[in-house]
């Protein structure tokens, strides 16, 4: 077996770490030299939309999936007419766009934070009183790790948001004062079989996830249920196939989704030593038709973010039940290089851990 993958960066290296060992192939498509994936599986120098390069990817391979969710869909569609693509090119264009996305999460029954679209100042301002103040306001494509939005906290801020975003098209979401925030991660393979993997609780700072809990604390079971629920509608709507994950707010004990990622993601991380199957194996097994792994945690699990640099490995390496994943990218200010995630025997264990790893790696 032969997988292609839109894109080369680490969350395709850790796919491909994932699937080496079960004798499976990979193939990238990666306009970018050195990429982490690319420094060691085949990797096809191209752009995304390029059509060579994506004929070449097809002729490579038995499947092909993709590693981020910004891919063209244009090109996701010439490649599901062509091989099999999963998950598929519907999913990828709902994702892409927030107010699709939120759209169908209403229709799914999901609770969402409210939202207005904003094409125009005049729509903005009319979006502000509706929902009132504090919002947000962001990009309804392309934006990630806290980028293409600004939070509108004074009437003083509307106008200043909107020269700062204007020109492409906008959502302003009211703002929600979130207990904390969560995601879960289901698979689900072509035969509609479903697993899923714990509630996680992330913390992030400067729009970028820096911690994950597993399974988060206090979940009761019917919330762990409501949830699961939740996302194998998400998921049988859209006919999916492979890893989606869904970030989520837990607000007075109830679900507001927030996005939705059709692909792996940094918040299941932790699964690659900390759950019976990683989210990764787990990816491969769905879209190669091979049945689905167990997603059992092995204790209370903690993943780390590494941005910008990284500690010294033998560090690191001085903890027990610690795991250390670079990703073959070099050191620049905000940039993910690689994580770290422990192991621990409770909850009150991990966050003692917790609290020295972050003071080692000056958090």
């Amino acid at each position: 077996m032969k997988v292609g993958v839109i894109g080369a960066g680490q969350l395709g290296r850790m796919i491909a770490l994932a699937g080496i060992p079960l004798d499976i192939q990979f193939c990238f498509l990666d306009p970018a030299p050195n990429s982490p994936a690319g420094q060691f599986c085949e990797h096809i120098l191209s752009p995304f939309d390029d059509l060579d390069g994506l004929t070449h990817l097809v002729k490579s391979c038995d499947v092909v999936t993709y590693e981020f969710e910004n891919v063209p869909v244009e090109a996701a569609e010439f490649l599901a007419q062509r091989v099999t693509l999963s998950p598929p090119p519907n999913a990828l264009a709902v994702a892409q766009d927030r107010l699709s996305e939120k759209t169908l999460f209403v229709q799914q029954g999901m609770e969402v934070p409210p939202f207005r679209k904003v094409d125009t100042l005049e729509e903005l301002e009319s979006a502000v009183k509706d929902l009132g103040l504090p919002a947000v306001l962001k990009t309804r494509r392309m934006g990630y790790d806290g980028k293409g939005q600004a939070v509108l906290r004074s009437p003083e801020d509307v106008e200043t948001a909107w020269e700062q975003l204007q020109g492409v098209p906008l959502i302003l979401e009211g703002f929600v004062h979130f207990e904390r925030e969560l995601s879960l991660i289901g698979v689900r393979d072509a035969d509609g079989n479903t697993v899923f993997y714990p509630l996680v609780q992330n913390t992030h700072r400067e729009g970028i996830l820096r911690l994950t809990l597993a399974p988060a604390p206090n979940v009761s079971s019917s919330l762990q249920e409501s949830a699961e629920k939740l996302m194998k509608g998400l998921m049988d709507t859209l006919n999916y196939v492979g890893v989606l994950t869904v970030e989520l707010f837990e607000v007075g004990g109830k679900l507001l989704a927030n996005e939705m990622a059709p692909r792996v993601h940094n918040s299941g991380h932790w699964t690659i030593e900390g759950a019976e199957t990683s989210q990764f194996e787990n990816h491969l097994r769905a879209i190669c038709g091979l049945p689905l792994g167990g997603t059992a945690v092995r204790g209370s699990i903690a993943m780390l973010n590494l941005i910008g640099e990284a500690p010294a490995h033998s560090d690191v390496m001085t903890f027990p039940e610690t795991h250390l994943h670079l990703y073959g990218k070099s050191p620049r200010p905000g940039r993910k290089i690689g994580h770290i995630t422990l192991l621990a025997t409770d909850d009150r264990e991990r966050a003692e851990r917790v609290r020295r790893l972050e003071r080692l790696i000056g958090v």
